[in-house]
């Protein structure tokens, strides 16, 4: 079976093989976090560690993951796609056969730093390859279904992890990334052709992404949705369980109900790709994020966060981001075809700063208050909502129509 791209050019077609590895490559970044989350405490026991260099071990998988992303983009714009894909998954593989065998936490931090690298270079490779090979309303769609089905992983990663320290070891989470990456190996080798059709020196990719004014905008808009999402995902545990008195397991329930809930707004968004104006789409989603705000913050500062407003408010906030980020990602990406890696480097890149910056400040309200993260969703909201309307003249009429 092969999904009709809408590249006028001959070429490489977007086969199920290669939207399949897409998926699984995107998905291995929640996966190789949620599933190892849960055993932080055993992992400080066997390693004979503190809680805080555990967590640091989550620190450089990002730290990898947004540096990787960087690099891997513009490199594979240089020399294609097909082999740093491929080296990078071996890598990956490596990386996590070496976390299952760490000895230390020193070990431990050295290889998530290797494993984000890769996994991250592996990414941005990976949304490269749909850019080389779809556009206009396939792009908007394959994009869409590329983060609705991987979105499944941040649901399904905890549940596994939980099962896996039950019936196994903690050790047995980076096995299965390590397996899963070698599926994906073996899956390129086969089944994923060189896609890269137009090749320059970086310089002159990173000056053409940096001044397309369309790109810049539609960046701000994904990267503003990431921030809203990392803003939610840094108090949500605060307001739900210690403002509110919700147990740690109703609390996954809720958290599982919202990623439900993001997901299937993705999935909707891919099958409108064809109906409805992709920006229209994110505006939509732009103004439920700024009613969901709203209704927070005056809950905060007026009522206190009572719980109805904080689970219909976070659900409604997390449902929209699903209609803003894959598709405002797929409008940038459709401004800068040529320089496809730049510019999905520029946004994972962004993207991951953004999560970085947002979750503290976010936090800063601590226990007591959730007027921080609802003030800094209001604003995310307004910025994003500027640089849309803003960008009239960047737009791509084939992605808009």
């Amino acid at each position: 079976m092969t999904l009709t791209t809408g590249r006028a050019t001959a070429g490489p077609a977007l086969t199920t093989t290669v939207l399949g590895t897409v998926v699984l490559i995107t998905a291995i970044a929640p996966l190789a976090t949620d599933m190892y989350v849960p055993a932080f405490p055993l992992v400080a026991h066997d390693l004979d560690a503190s809680a805080t260099e555990v967590q640091l071990t989550l620190t450089t998988f990002f730290v990898g993951m947004a540096l990787g992303q960087l690099v891997g983009g513009p490199f594979s714009d240089r020399v294609g796609r097909r082999r740093p894909l491929l080296v990078s998954l071996l890598v990956l593989t490596t990386a996590s056969a070496v976390c299952a065998f760490s000895p230390s936490i020193g070990v431990m931090m050295f290889a998530r730093l290797v494993q984000g690298f890769s996994g991250g270079w592996a990414m941005v490779i990976a949304r490269s390859v749909v850019v080389d090979l779809t556009s206009g309303t396939r792009l908007v769609r394959t994009m869409n279904l590329v983060s609705g089905i991987a979105g499944v992983a941040p649901i399904v990663g905890p549940l596994i992890g939980a099962a896996i320290l039950q019936l196994s070891h903690w050790r047995v989470s980076f096995w299965v990334v390590a397996s899963l990456a070698a599926v994906m190996l073996v899956t390129v080798a086969i089944g994923v052709p060189e896609t890269l059709r137009h090749r320059s020196a970086p310089a002159q990719m990173s000056i053409a992404v940096l001044r397309n004014r369309g790109f810049i905008g539609y960046l701000v808009v994904f990267a503003f949705s990431m921030g809203t999402i990392f803003a939610y995902v840094a108090t949500s545990a605060f307001v739900l369980q210690s403002m509110n008195g919700l147990s740690p397991m109703l609390y996954s329930v809720d958290f599982a109900f919202n990623a439900v809930g993001l997901t299937i707004a993705t999935l909707v968004a891919a099958r409108l790709a064809d109906r409805v104006r992709t920006r229209a789409v994110v505006a939509a989603g732009l103004t439920a994020t700024a009613l969901a705000g709203g209704a927070l913050l005056v809950g905060a500062v007026w009522f206190g966060m009572p719980l109805p407003v904080a689970v219909a408010g976070f659900f409604v906030l997390m449902t929209a981001q699903g209609l803003i980020g894959p598709n405002a990602g797929a409008l940038a990406s459709a401004q800068v075809p040529d320089q496809a890696g730049t510019g999905s480097a520029v946004l994972g890149f962004l993207q991951w700063c953004m999560a970085g910056v947002i979750a503290p400040l976010a936090g800063l309200g601590g226990e007591r208050t959730a007027v921080p993260m609802a003030a800094i969703v209001l604003a995310l909201t307004a910025l994003s909502l500027l640089a849309l309307i803003t960008n009239q003249r960047g737009s791509l009429p084939c992605v808009e129509s």
